[in-house]
Parts: structure tokens; sequence; C-alpha cells
């Protein structure tokens, strides 16, 4: 009877030695805690765009019902605009700290908390979405984006870009750099400073607050997103001057962020969905932007009174000027600035490489 019992304590014993081994590995590793597979999971994501806005908030939306349908209403989102839950600008503080499980927005919105977090977003004269994707996916970037957002108990995801943006409304000509001095403009991100240091004044609004801004001279000019966004805020009725290309947002990536604790609650295979549902949004975003532009565009450049310039060649090489001598001062007095620049950059200038003799060699041919 000693005898058998003996065995049988050995063998639990060493049973539970195997299961602790085998046991979960720490978020970073992806890796899902254990937990019951049949739990109904009901989460709550906050964006930072308004209530029904067009692609990115619908998107979002749409995000939300391919979760719950690919999860078989294992996991349930509910999806509050900005304004409706917490204000538009407070959506990483909301899933760092743990009020809702997730968020939906762009890094540049929080760089007075995170100034590296820009670089996830879009850099001035940077990569495009192609080079985004790229750099993200398969370049390291998401791994140093993740290694940026840890302190902060976020996990972020790729879902979502607007491309290349359109460069502003403005409520005069840009004839000379000396036109920008003294300007009020909402510009966000890396974009303000270069903005500032050509003697601007950037300001920081949600998408609610720009058309009332602009329309009553609160600022003097306003980049949104595109030639279809721009529309539907109705930005021309504010201003007449319609500039492009958008040198500060090339391709601006938006963020999928998910608070580490909810997601270490998930089993592994709710995660992946959220991965692979992430990803495709992604992909259905930036489609959707682009094709909605096409005929945006050409419907704003019919309507009387809307002047649509490119910006003179030497205010771009200034502007591009100015935005090295930012970054490069940034880097000087930020180390952790420094460490995602210096990842930037190095991807960049293989991914300038490669596009000089694809992409913009193509581009180059006479049509």
């Amino acid at each position: 009877m000693i005898y058998h019992s003996l065995i049988r304590s050995l063998f639990f014993g060493t049973l539970a030695l195997i299961l602790t081994a085998c046991g979960p590995e720490d978020s970073t590793n992806n890796t899902a805690a254990a937990v019951d597979n049949n739990k109904i999971y009901n989460w709550k994501m906050v964006t930072a765009w308004p209530p029904g806005f067009p692609v990115l908030q619908e998107g979002a939306e749409r995000f939300a019902k391919n979760i719950h349908a690919m999860s078989n209403g294992r996991l349930n989102i509910k999806v509050y605009a900005g304004g409706e839950l917490i204000p538009a600008l407070q959506t990483f503080d909301a899933v760092s700290q743990g009020t809702v499980e997730m968020g939906h927005g762009s890094a540049y919105y929080w760089a007075g908390k995170v100034p590296e977090a820009q670089f996830f977003s879009t850099v001035p004269f940077g990569m495009t979405a192609r080079g985004m994707n790229a750099w993200l996916y398969h370049g390291g970037g998401l791994e140093i984006w993740r290694e940026v957002y840890k302190p902060f108990h976020v996990i972020p995801f790729p879902i979502g870009n607007t491309g290349v943006q359109m460069g502003g409304w403005f409520n005069k000509e840009i004839n000379s750099l000396a036109d920008i001095k003294g300007l009020k403009m909402r510009i966000p991100g890396l974009g303000g400073k270069v903005f500032a240091k050509a003697g601007g004044n950037p300001v920081l609004l949600a998408g609610s607050e720009v058309y009332t801004a602009l329309e009553r001279n609160t600022i003097d000019a306003t980049e949104w997103v595109g030639p279809f966004h721009d529309q539907r805020l109705g930005l021309y009725r504010a201003a007449k001057h319609y500039y492009y290309p958008g040198w500060h947002e090339p391709g601006s990536v938006l963020e999928l962020t998910v608070n580490e604790r909810a997601w270490n609650s998930l089993p592994a295979d709710l995660q992946a969905i959220i991965k692979n549902a992430a990803m495709a949004e992604n992909v259905q975003m930036f489609s959707e932007i682009e094709e909605k532009n096409l005929s945006a565009l050409q419907e704003l450049k019919d309507r009387p009174g809307i002047e649509l310039h490119r910006f003179p060649d030497d205010v771009l090489a200034k502007l591009k000027m100015l935005t090295d001598e930012a970054l490069a001062e940034e880097a000087a007095n930020d180390p952790k600035f420094k460490h995602v620049y210096d990842a930037y950059q190095a991807f960049r200038k293989n991914d300038d490489a490669w596009s000089d003799v694809s992409e913009k060699a193509y581009l180059a041919i006479g049509k």
C-alpha cells in the first residue's frame, strides 16, 4: 500500500512539473495564458474618429463585426467613436490604463507622451504605404513598435493606411516659405514640428473640431486626409486653396492598440483571429481610401472657386531640408527617439534604392 502511494505521488508530482515547464510565456512571445476556450469575452474599443466617419470609423466597426463572426460570438467588441466614451485624443491612455481593451487611432496623436511612436505613423518625406507595410511586417518595424509600447502595457498592430495625403486647405496662396510664417495650421506629428521650424504655428485638433476652426478663422489652414474625407468634412466651404502633395504624411499608418493584460487573457485562437483580422482590415481601409479619392478629387476640381495648387518646388525643397534638421535634432536629444530613427532610416535607405529602380522609374515613364 505504501509502495502504491509512493508511485502515485511520484507520478502526479512529475506531471505537475511537466505542466509547469510547458506553461504560458509572457505576451512578448504572443502566447496566450491558460484560459477557458469556451469563455465569452465582451470588450470595448474607442477610436480617435468622429461618429460615422467614413472608412476609418467604419473600418473599426467592420473589424469588430469580423472578429465576432470569426470567433463565432466568443469575442464581442463594442466600438465607440471619439467623444462617445472618452475624448478622441485620449484613446492611447484609455487602452494603456485598461479602461478599455482596444483602441484605433494613429501613433502621432500620442507624440507628447511617446515621441518616438511617430515613426510608426508617418514621417514627412518618408516612406509610403508600400514601404511602411514592408518595414512593419517583414523589416523588424513591428517588433520595435511593440518594444516602444511595452512600458505602457499596450500591444500595437497596423490596421489601415491613408496613403499619400493632400497638402491641405489654405486661406491664401503659398508661393514661398515666407507665406508660411505666422500661419496657424492644424497639422499633427513630425509634420507639425517641421511646420514650426518653417515659421508656422502648428495646432493639434481632433477631426470633429477641424471644420469649425477653419470656418471661424481660429486656424488659417488645415490638412486632414485626402480628397474623399476632405470633401465629406466640407473643408472646401471654409478655404479655397487646395494644395498637394502631402509632404507631411506620405503614408500614414493607422493602429490597433490592445491592452496587454486583456490580450494575455485570450486563448491562442482568438489572438490569431485578431492578428489576421487586423491585417485584412489594413488592406481593406487603404484600398477603400484610394478608390474613393479618385472620384472625390475630380468632384472637388469641378467645384466653382476651388483652386488646386502644387506646392512650389523650392518650398518643398526647404521643407525637406527642415525635416532632416528636425529629425536629427530630436534624435540627438532623445536616445529612445534615436533608436527608432536609426532603424527607420536604415530600412528606408534600402527601400529608396529599390523604389528608384522599380516604382519611381516606372512612374517617370512619359504618358
